[in-house]
């Protein structure tokens, strides 16, 4: 009999089958290929030939010929149903591993989950059986499930696979880790099933659906190892940019200023391989000269691919549309893209976050998206780091691309503090095991290094990151283009809005940017008409329009008043004379104060710019915003600050992670550490805790919003008659507002949204105004959902 394992249909009606044979020794090669980069090919190898052992059974064989429609009648000999064809290879591995479990178990997790994902080991509260319920009878005796692996064992088109090499490395490459590197043996099974099922998903690709293997191969970074498109390719389209742009530009000293930091970029970028860190002040081009640094430092030591990884999905956009066309204007990137005059261009850079607009996303772009291989990755933290922490194979077919990577990790100190261990932890690993190299870019450093928190909090950082920038503290100086007003000791008194209000309308041009959605509100409806008001209440299409109608103001020398949330830190590129900021932490008052003067406008008038910062009426709602206004309150109280210089940031961080209580918060600990080297972990548990962004009690209201350039009305339409839609969905995306769930049902049960195809829909005119965005009863808001 022909054991086979996949089937496909030809357009004549014929069949064509692929053989278990060749599909496991496909994906063996090609996983072999992707481990070859940590030196584990002994291991995956292993994997990649037992993953599918179980379809040798009679049962699959059948259900295969059957289900399919190539013979519907197929009679197969001891065929007795379906069974889990996954769970015969583990099962394999704790027999043939029997007297060092360990290593047995290493193997099952990736060979078990390869469908349905990594699996715990404990029956915790997650779905799914954790690994001892797939491979025995009885967990308690632990008693092998063998009645499938007896007929296997038996058959000798089995034999070779069932026999082959055991594996003679140890994890990493090398021969036996110690006690140091186990908190990262959970990222080296990861590792491998990322291995495993990105090579699983290609081969069965390459034989069930060949015109889509073929365009993955034709734009593919990677097929069976061949560089395509090679990152030499693209330092030489670099170079050449930055010669053109850096001659062109005028010998102003900001220019200056950033052509000597190009130049460190790419002097430091020959250091061996680990941690650095980019410290550069807002305007100092830091998206052009990281660039720089990672293809220098990537052609030196034989790197793969460049990952930018952005806190913000509202600026991942602008930083892809830098590389692509070198521009983050639509005009400059229009006209680049028509006359093909542009920096990497599109097939070398890889967008992959949730706000891509579906109608700019071509066939080519998804693809590489499900394995990220593409030369260039932008994406955003939420992508980079929950992948990290996944198990579902979907979510870890990329994570074999990271190995030997250069990974930039934009505003480094947006990193959430609630997971700062388990992520510090996995960028160590990637460091220290995975060939990675780590820049750390920001204007405002956070203190990452050595010991972090305090009392029972306290855990180890990054080991010392080298500085690109010999003196931060003199370049900030260069660049310093704004007069800093804060508080000092003898004046920290709260204000009222009125009085805030009456002040800041003396200026034609004005940002103020205040802590909370109601805030906005609040202060927005004492001023006078035509202010502006931009907070999250506002659906992502408008703040989209509100924010290019800033621009154009700003640009015509009119009146513009603006009242915002935080939100307008978040990369936004404006740049008003004056920006009044309610007290925070001194990160986000840094944020704040680089949209101030911005394009040193000012300068040719022999004057700077000017932030003043305020103590609002009422402190910020506990939580994380509230310990980063009170570190920076402890600050205030004991000295008088006039300048925000680099050395300032890490006084600050240092006294903020003092103040945070947990950073374990996914219990990443407990879950993937404390029995690592018996290799029990809590793979499935940990991934659905980690979430950077919990949407758990929060849902999103599709709202009625007709824009200048796009309507959500022909979307909400088109839902109705049509139903649901990936392509819809994320069109819906740009109109979305988000509520928490209580809020939500209140709505519901008011008849002001509704649910169409499980989406919640505005149907009240009343609740959404342009301008002020979302309109519910803000009493029953939570504090937390009043931020930004």
């Amino acid at each position: 009999m022909e054991f086979i394992a996949h089937v496909r249909r030809e357009e004549n009606g014929t069949w064509t089958t692929q053989s278990l044979k060749s599909h496991l020794e496909g994906t063996a090669r090609r996983a072999e290929i992707f481990a070859s980069k940590f030196g584990n090919q002994d291991w995956v190898r292993i994997i990649a030939y037992w993953h599918d052992l179980g379809k040798f059974t009679p049962g699959w064989q059948k259900h295969i010929r059957t289900s399919s429609g190539f013979d519907p009648n197929a009679h197969i000999e001891g065929a007795t149903g379906k069974g889990n064809h996954s769970s015969a290879g583990a099962v394999l591995a704790f027999l043939e591993f029997s007297r060092f479990l360990p290593l047995a178990r290493a193997l099952g997790y990736p060979i078990a989950g390869h469908h349905t994902g990594l699996p715990d080991w404990y029956p915790e509260d997650a779905s799914g059986d954790p690994l001892p319920n797939r491979v025995y009878k009885n967990p308690l005796n632990q008693e092998l499930n063998l009645e499938t692996l007896k007929i296997i064992k038996n058959l000798p088109e089995a034999a070779p696979f069932i026999s082959c090499p055991k594996p003679k490395t140890g994890p990493f490459g090398i021969s036996k880790p110690n006690g140091e590197d186990k908190e990262f043996l959970h990222l080296w099974i990861r590792m491998l099933f990322s291995c495993l099922v990105d090579a699983d998903f290609l081969d069965t690709e390459e034989f069930m659906d060949p015109s889509k293997a073929k365009a993955r191969a034709d734009e593919s970074t990677y097929t069976d190892g061949a560089n395509k498109i090679n990152l030499a390719a693209l330092k030489k389209r670099f170079d050449e940019f930055m010669s053109k742009k850096t001659q062109s530009a005028s010998q102003t000293p900001i220019n200056l200023q950033r052509k000597k930091i190009l130049e460190l970029c790419r002097k430091k970028a020959s250091l061996a391989p680990g941690f650095f860190t980019l410290t550069v002040p807002t305007g100092g081009g830091k998206t052009l000269s990281s660039m720089a640094f990672a293809l220098e430092h990537a052609l030196r030591y034989g790197k793969d691919r460049i990952i930018v990884a952005i806190p913000y999905t509202s600026i991942i956009e602008q930083t892809a549309k830098v590389y692509k066309y070198g521009t983050d204007d639509d005009e400059g990137a229009k006209e680049a893209k028509q006359s093909e005059n542009w920096l990497f261009g599109e097939s070398a850079v890889l967008e992959h976050h949730s706000n891509m607009d579906p109608n700019h996303e071509d066939y080519k772009n998804r693809l590489a998206a499900e394995n990220w291989d593409a030369p260039i990755i932008v994406t955003t933290n939420v992508q980079l780091f929950e992948s990290l922490f996944a198990s579902r194979p979907s979510r870890c077919r990329k994570l074999h691309n990271i190995v030997n990577s250069v990974i930039i990790l934009d505003e480094a100190q947006m990193l959430p503090p609630e997971f700062l261990k388990p992520i510090l932890s996995v960028l160590r690993g990637l460091v220290s095991h995975f060939g990675v190299t780590i820049l750390l870019c920001t204007a405002t450093q956070p203190a990452l290094e050595d010991s972090i928190g305090s009392g029972k909090s306290i855990f180890s950082g990054l080991p010392r990151a080298i500085e690109i920038i010999d003196d931060p503290s003199s370049l900030a100086e260069s660049f310093r283009r704004v007069d800093l007003d804060l508080p000092g000791p003898e004046n920290l008194k709260r204000r009222t809005w009125e009085d805030l209000a009456a002040e800041i309308c003396v200026y034609d041009q004005l940002l103020c940017i205040v802590n909370t959605r109601r805030d906005c509100r609040e202060l927005h409806s004492l001023m006078p008409d035509g202010t502006v008001h931009l907070s999250g209440f506002m659906c992502a299409e408008e703040r989209s329009e509100t924010i290019s109608r800033i621009k154009e103001k700003l640009r015509k020398g009119e009146l513009v008043r603006v009242i915002s949330t935080q939100l307008v830190e978040a990369g936004v590129d404006i740049d008003f004379p004056v920006v009044y900021r309610a007290l925070g932490g001194f990160d986000s008052i840094a944020q704040a104060a680089g949209r101030c003067n911005r394009e040193g406008k000012l300068d040719s008038l022999g004057e700077r710019g000017r932030v003043v910062v305020f103590m609002p009426p009422c402190p910020t709602p506990p939580g994380l915003l509230r310990k980063g206004e009170d570190a920076t309150l402890e600050m205030l109280r004991l000295r008088k600050i006039s300048n925000i210089a680099p050395e300032l940031f890490r006084e600050y961080f240092k006294i903020f992670y003092g103040k945070v209580v947990d950073f374990d918060q996914p219990h990443f600990d407990n879950r993937v550490v404390k029995e690592a080297l018996d290799f029990k972990f809590q793979f499935r548990t940990l991934a659905r805790q980690f979430n950077l962004i919990d949407g758990s009690e929060r849902e999103s209201i599709v709202v009625q919003y007709e824009g200048s350039r796009n309507s959500s009305n022909p979307l909400i339409e088109q839902l109705r008659r049509q139903g649901p839609s990936r392509s819809l969905l994320r069109r819906l995306q740009r109109f979305t507002v988000t509520v928490p769930r209580y809020l939500s049902q209140d709505l519901f049960n008011k008849g002001m949204i509704e649910e169409i195809g499980g989406f919640y829909i505005q149907v009240s005119p009343a609740l959404y105004r342009k301008g002020l965005g979302l309109l519910p009863d803000e009493k029953k808001w939570s504090e937390e959902f009043l931020m930004v």
